[in-house]
């Protein structure tokens, strides 16, 4: 942090993006000013604009420097991170840095430097949603909240994937997972990845898009909060803590993410065999099914959605997966087996191109089928084996759930 620059602003005073607080600490209690709500529509307007820097420890009518009491410091911190996250919603993800500044005496005088990056979503803050504008936040009337929302998300439906991800640059992709993206005869790196949607131009700089933070970082929930697959199996019928048998959060890259859950089923789920005649296995669920309903929640999940995660539950007489995000326009249960409507389009063609499957009792060539067959044979390979069709259903219009029923198994007494 250039020193010099950041005194030369505070020496200008607010604009868009700088925002000065005097903080005042009473002793024998835990009482700040300014107070939270306050601050948390000031952190909450900048990220709903272009985002900028919030300076605790200065006077915003003299600007002077008065600094924090450097026993507070950590205080203020966890005070500061409160805010972020019980007062603000979606939570906002901030940087803060300790600095020190020479006041008007030239003493230097600890202060908290706050970089709020521009977000991907609309926050709500304590008094409602706010924006910047010039040195000063304003309340959104309902027209301009329509219009951030549209700006944010792209009707959170097909343009939330391309969109840059704040504070995600180039070095953060992952060498090894770029490599299957690059042809050595198809020009620069990041012509081809940015052709490719993986990167786009931000503020004259080459960023991260969500679908690269997707595919190509070690742990996307860094940038991306909540995604990721969580993975409980039961002995019983019930969501009954007391009858886990197994849990797993799963994280990772989305390949990554789909082999781990894929593999966590097949570990949990009952096989048993007969060998009459010759051993014959019978599994409790159709593993191209199993594999196919993974691929297709991790592919269409609303990824727009902060708060939420794909979980998949299993119990002694089904296997549920409920995915973030209700059905895409235009797409309705009883047509799903017959239509083909991805939610994150370029997410779906990379991995319809890019990530072959070299499990040939799965029945597909790359992690996507691209012929949009996936649902029909979800419920066609699903019923034929356990003799009940699996059932599709939106919850609350805020996810899908897919219940897969469990095949009856034979008895043990023939069971090897």
């Amino acid at each position: 942090m250039n020193i010099e620059h950041l005194l030369q602003r505070i020496r200008l005073g607010e604009d868009s993006s700088l925002e000065l607080k005097r903080l005042v600490l009473t002793d024998g209690d835990k009482n700040i000013t300014p107070h939270p709500d306050s601050l948390s529509d000031e952190l909450a307007a900048m990220a709903n604009a272009k985002g900028g820097l919030l300076i605790l420890g200065v006077d915003d009518q003299s600007r002077d420097i008065t600094g924090i009491a450097l026993a507070q410091i950590d205080r203020v911190e966890n005070w500061l991170t409160a805010i972020c996250n019980d007062r603000i919603k979606p939570p906002l993800d901030i940087v803060t840095r300790h600095v020190e500044l020479p006041d008007a005496q030239g003493v230097m005088q600890p202060v908290i430097v706050v970089e709020v990056p521009q977000s991907l979503w609309v926050h709500q803050s304590a008094n409602g949603c706010f924006r910047r504008v010039g040195h000063a936040k304003r309340e959104l009337p309902p027209d301009a909240l329509a219009r951030l929302f549209q700006q944010r998300s792209q009707a959170r439906l097909i343009r939330f994937e391309e969109q840059a991800v704040p504070r995600c640059h180039f070095d953060d992709l992952d060498a090894l997972l770029l490599r299957r993206f690059i042809k050595p005869d198809q020009g620069e790196v990041t012509t081809q990845l940015s052709r490719l949607h993986l990167l786009t131009i931000s503020d004259d700089q080459l960023t991260p898009t969500v679908v690269g933070v997707l595919l190509c970082t070690l742990n996307p929930a860094r940038w991306l909060p909540n995604v990721e697959i969580l993975a409980v199996a039961h002995s019983g019928t019930r969501n009954d803590p007391n009858a886990q048998v197994d849990a797993l959060e799963i994280q990772g890259p989305l390949d990554r993410q789909i082999m781990d859950a894929f593999h966590f089923v097949r570990r949990n789920m009952q096989t048993v065999a007969r060998k009459a005649l010759g051993r014959v296995d019978y599994p409790q669920y159709h593993l191209g099914a199993v594999f196919e309903a993974i691929v297709n929640a991790v592919a269409h999940r609303d990824y727009s959605q902060h708060a939420q995660r794909i979980r998949l539950f299993m119990f002694s007489d089904r296997l549920e997966i409920h995915t973030p995000g209700a059905l895409p326009n235009t797409l309705a249960l009883d047509s799903m087996s017959r239509l083909s409507v991805p939610r994150n389009e370029i997410l779906a063609s990379l991995l319809s191109r890019y990530y072959p499957v070299d499990d040939l009792a799965l029945g597909k060539s790359y992690l996507m089928d691209r012929r949009g067959f996936g649902v029909e044979m979800i419920l066609q390979e699903s019923e034929r084996l356990a003799g009940i069709k699996p059932i599709y259903e939106v919850v609350s219009d805020l996810e899908l759930c897919l219940t897969i029923y469990a095949a009856k198994l034979p008895g043990v007494e023939d069971a090897v």
